[in-house]
């Protein structure tokens, strides 16, 4: 494993012209007194190209670096950061910081003692292929999707990567490293059928590696097959029913309903302040039999992943719902400490210029026992909801709404025509408990989640089998 202390040593002091004692003196000043708290270093390079229209619309690269110094006293931080990364400004954040600590007193929490294995690559993706061949495959997804069919009136296609390098330093000189690269390629597909009805289909895919898979030529052609063929489905689609009923959702990106209206429940600052519907639920039943759900940072290359989160903590897998009974909640430090738990790694912030908050990682419904037809099957009527599009949900009463952008009729067992316009709505914890049928097909989506939380984004992974799940309302848009 190489070295990520070496390399980040070599951005943030050689090229800053830092002394590392002086840093490492300046934050346990900053610190003592307090209970926890940590200097965040950050270097990110970004880029972006757009392609529409079958011409590059957009192109961006952004280079950005600086740091974020927090100590923590009982439930309050201080916080200061900076896009000038010295000596004297790390020490001008620090007497800002300190204000938290007056009268407090506090001893300070022991710091991670390891990091994880090695999940992803360390090369940087913006520095492995030439301009003129990016802008060469986008004129060639382009082509190709033009190729398909006349029907075919516009193209869409986003290609982004960035590289990050974030080291955390802790008082005593305990220092922790990542090198984080992500790489995305969207592509979208509209079709017209010539009788005044246009309609899309969307693919993405991407995780924690080099751009060379985004171009290897089967894959960036399944992602235009895949696009083309969703705006086929979609072009076939009647008003979708509304009422209660039976809803069969599928494997993988599905998934995202679970993060959204469950996993945000989970996260410990929510239960810490007794505002989740989970609180105080430990435990007890909150799933039916059968239901389990993971949080796991440390798979291979996914875009949620984390080698450490961004409090120097390893990440770690860690079962939330084990057959249906609430085993515990996601941590950052601070919460974990004023919870009397310790953190599982979900200490995660989008930049240095925010502070951490316990977030989710990648999170999965595990396998059941059915296959995916013997699921579908059991419905004598109801909605099979393939794909996701925007959701929102009320963290306080899990209360959620989700549209479905490829969803089809269940009919007497059999998947039938295609719906336009059908949102779930639901509460989460009482979606929890109706889940009827699991299958064995578990998926993880392909790399394109992002989740928000109090302003901040991060990447984040979910997954889940195919599963049916009664008594859902369905919004629809059939009279």
């Amino acid at each position: 494993m190489p070295s990520h202390i070496n390399t980040t040593d070599k951005i943030f002091y050689e090229k800053n012209k830092l002394d590392p004692q002086k840093v490492e003196k300046l934050v346990d000043n900053s610190l003592t007194g307090g209970d926890d708290g940590e200097l965040y270093m950050e270097y990110v390079q970004t880029e972006f190209f757009s392609f529409d229209d079958g011409r590059l619309k957009t192109c961006t690269y952004d280079t950005d670096m600086g740091f974020g110094l927090r100590s923590v006293a009982g439930e309050t931080f201080g916080f200061a950061h900076s896009s000038e990364l010295s000596e004297k400004s790390i020490a001008r954040a620090g007497e800002t910081v300190k204000a938290v600590q007056q009268g407090h007193g506090g001893t300070m929490d022991l710091n991670p003692i390891k990091t994880n294995q090695q999940l992803y690559i360390d090369d940087n993706p913006l520095l492995q292929v030439p301009f003129e061949r990016k802008v060469k495959l986008l004129q060639d997804i382009d082509a190709y999707a033009r190729s398909k069919d006349a029907r075919v009136k516009q193209v869409s296609v986003q290609l982004s990567a960035n590289w990050k390098a974030v080291q955390i330093v802790r008082t005593g000189g305990a220092k922790s490293a990542d090198i984080r690269p992500l790489v995305r390629m969207n592509v979208s597909v509209y079709l017209d059928d010539g009788k005044g009805r246009m309609e899309d289909g969307y693919y993405g895919f991407g995780g924690r590696y080099a751009y060379d898979k985004l171009f290897d030529e089967s894959l960036w052609k399944s992602a235009v097959d895949e696009s083309f063929r969703q705006a086929e489905v979609n072009l076939q689609s009647v008003p979708a029913p509304a009422g209660e009923m039976s809803v069969v959702l599928g494997n993988g990106w599905p998934g995202i309903l679970l993060h959204e209206a469950i996993g945000h429940g989970l996260e410990g600052d929510f239960n810490r302040k007794g505002t989740s519907a989970f609180t105080g639920m430990v435990g007890k039943r909150v799933a039916a039999p059968g239901v389990t759900v993971v949080d796991d940072g440390t798979m291979a290359d996914r875009r949620g992943s984390i080698t450490i989160d961004d409090e120097g903590t390893p990440s770690q897998r860690t079962t939330l719902i084990e057959d249906g009974i609430l085993t515990g909640y996601l941590q950052d430090r601070m919460n974990a400490r004023l919870m009397g738990v310790k953190s599982t790694g979900n200490g995660r912030r989008e930049s240095y210029a925010d502070h951490v908050m316990p977030r989710m990682t990648n999170t999965v419904m595990m396998n059941g026992n059915l296959s995916p037809e013997e699921v579908i099957k059991s419905v004598k009527k109801g909605l099979y909801a393939v794909n996701f599009g925007g959701g929102q949900v009320d963290i306080t009463s899990g209360k959620f709404v989700f549209s479905a952008s490829e969803a089809y009729l269940i009919e007497d067992g059999k998947i039938g025509a295609p719906v336009k316009g059908a949102t779930l709505i639901g509460n989460g914890a009482d979606a929890l408990t109706k889940v009827k049928l699991i299958g064995n097909d578990m998926k993880l989506d392909e790399g394109v989640g992002t989740c928000g939380k109090d302003g901040q984004s991060v990447p984040v992974g979910v997954g889940q089998p195919t599963l049916r799940i009664d008594g859902l309302t369905v919004g629809g848009t059939k009279t």
